[in-house]
């Protein structure tokens, strides 16, 4: 066992479940509903301010020390992606009843840690324009904050998370300090691509990463080992995930209880405060949590679900609704891409996640151009691995299959940001259930013919590169085959009116003064930048707010 296993091992050592006590806390100051990032963030940081803590989480605590045996699963065909996590299709039933099929369950993990643990970890600002889309570029609408107000939150969550990045982006929004460390060295691929671009006038410059490029002191994390199966599962913790500020939370104090699924939130009798979040146990056992603050960070997803299947004769359209938004604008990045071949070696599948990029064009966004990123791909193709386990040659043969399909293929993709619409949404589907008996979420996605456009111009743009680089085109995702990028947004978005927003700018529900939302489910437009830096930011100004609110512990 390598020392990062080992010291991964050490602090995975958790009672069993059976053991777990998971009771209600008395007199708890907050009640923190999911413990994904920005659950994780706020606990912590409330935690750490002296409050009384306790965080509900519907998905089991993962023992750090199967790592290495996850990552194993994941590179094996045999297994699907849920299957690293534990995806369990019977408790993660949804539907899904949009134009477009929306795979909920490819791409998310219930449990301590949420989805950071299988995310690729890249970790952007939205621009400046982003938060005020209707204003700069005549569509959506703005946000009531703007990157002033959130900038020094973003520099706060860079430490918090520790990203390695560098200064090198001439579109990226200002910044106060240097990232916590330096930026991961571009690839052999990129210097590939350096080429094409340079001929084309494109610029590309570094990708922030949200794991770490020397040993990041702040939470004693090792550096990147190179693993390369960042996506789905980092075995040596060099990428950050939400259980470093869960175990965090809990030296200070704060309670963590898994496998507690929240089935509602009850009101009091005036209807103006959360009373209690009740859940269930998996001895069958129905709680309620008490507490003076409620915090849900469930997700894009089952935040609004939850939300609705709190209605009451007081909120007979579910809880926090009184606009009647809870659920709608639902958003996701589309992903568009370029693959092909090139008549030399590209070095792919040696590095598991991005080290380029370009944001060039994402600031020409208007109201015909949607904003959009373009990423240059370090794992094109397929890794002599799943070729290997999935062939049926041996000895010479299988060699000489793997030597002729692996090593020059080479890719680009993107983001590409779609507007909020109220056709957009997640709802509930009452004619299914889960295994609670409650109706599962639908997703009902939509996606506009502004996004829809710009995919064409984007794989333009990618077929250009891929061309001046030499490569045979072999494939293209394209506005017919895009799909989402996972990026859950939109269903509680925050605003100054009530009437045309579920939460106010310090993610304050309008309807409970006791009830806050953080995570990505609050944003009111997407941009089309990966949101995991933007959810931190948030939560720490939430925790600010919500501090206050509480007053001294």
């Amino acid at each position: 066992m390598s020392g990062a296993a080992e010291r991964w091992a050490e602090k995975g050592k958790r009672p069993s479940i059976t053991a777990v006590d998971r009771t209600p806390v008395p007199d708890a100051d907050v009640c923190v509903i999911g413990a994904g990032p920005a659950g994780a963030i706020v606990s912590d940081r409330l935690a750490a301010n002296g409050h009384s803590v306790v965080v509900l989480d519907a998905g089991p605590r993962f023992d750090p020390a199967d790592r290495i045996d996850r990552q194993e699963r994941a590179i094996r065909p045999y297994y699907g992606r849920p299957d690293v996590w534990d995806g369990d299709p019977e408790r993660d039933a949804y539907a899904s009843s949009g134009d477009r099929g929306y795979p909920l369950n490819h791409a998310r993990v219930k449990g301590v840690g949420g989805s950071t643990l299988h995310w690729q970890g890249m970790v952007m600002r939205l621009h400046e324009d982003d938060f005020n889309a209707a204003s700069e570029r005549g569509v959506g609408v703005d946000w009531p904050i703007d990157y002033a107000d959130l900038r020094p939150y973003y520099a706060a969550a860079e430490r918090e998370l520790g990203v390695s990045g560098a200064s090198d982006n001439p579109y990226a929004p200002p910044r106060e300090e240097p990232h916590p460390m330096p930026a991961f060295e571009p690839s052999y691929s990129d210097s590939l691509f350096a080429e094409a671009c340079k001929e084309l006038g494109i610029d590309m410059h570094s990708v922030p990463n949200a794991r770490n490029s020397e040993h990041y002191d702040a939470q004693d994390r090792s550096a990147c080992v190179g693993y390369g199966t960042c996506q789905p599962v980092c075995p040596s913790g060099a990428k950050y995930d939400a259980t470093v500020h869960i175990d965090r939370a809990e030296e200070r104090g704060a309670t963590v209880i898994d496998r507690a699924a929240v089935q509602r939130l009850e009101h009091g009798p005036d209807g103006e405060r959360v009373r209690a979040a009740e859940y269930v146990t998996p001895d069958g056992e129905t709680h309620r949590q008490e507490a003076d603050a409620v915090v849900v960070a469930c997700g894009g997803v089952e935040t609004p679900r939850l939300l609705l299947l709190s209605e009451s004769d007081r909120y007979p359209d579910g809880l926090a609704n009184s606009s009647g938004l809870v659920g709608r604008y639902f958003m996701d990045h589309l992903f568009a891409g370029t693959g092909g071949l090139l008549e030399e070696p590209t070095r792919q599948n040696h590095v598991g996640f991005l080290t380029s990029e370009s944001h060039q064009f994402y600031d020409e966004a208007d109201a015909e151009t949607a904003p959009f990123k373009l990423e240059f791909f370090n794992y094109a193709g397929p890794s002599p691995v799943e070729l290997a386990l999935s062939g049926e040659s041996w000895g010479d043969d299988l060699l000489g299959e793997l030597r002729d399909a692996y090593g020059n293929n080479i890719a680009m993709g993107a983001l590409v940001g779609q507007l909020p619409t109220e056709e957009s949404y997640v709802g509930l589907d009452r004619d299914r259930t889960d295994v609670h008996g409650n109706p599962v979420p639908d997703v009902h996605w939509s996606i506009d013919d502004r996004a829809l456009e710009t995919i064409d111009r984007v794989n333009a743009i990618q077929k250009s590169i891929l061309e001046e680089l030499g490569a045979e085109i072999t494939w293209q995702v394209d506005a017919e085959s895009t799909g989402p990028a996972y990026h859950h947004m939109g269903t509680t978005r925050m605003g100054q009116d009530p009437a045309e927003s579920v939460v106010d700018p310090d993610l304050r529900t309008h309807d409970l003064e006791n009830c806050w939302i953080v995570g990505s489910s609050v944003f009111p437009t997407g941009g089309a930048m990966n949101p995991t830096l933007t959810i931190a930011a948030l939560a720490l100004r939430a925790a600010d707010a919500i501090d206050s609110a509480l007053g001294d512990p």
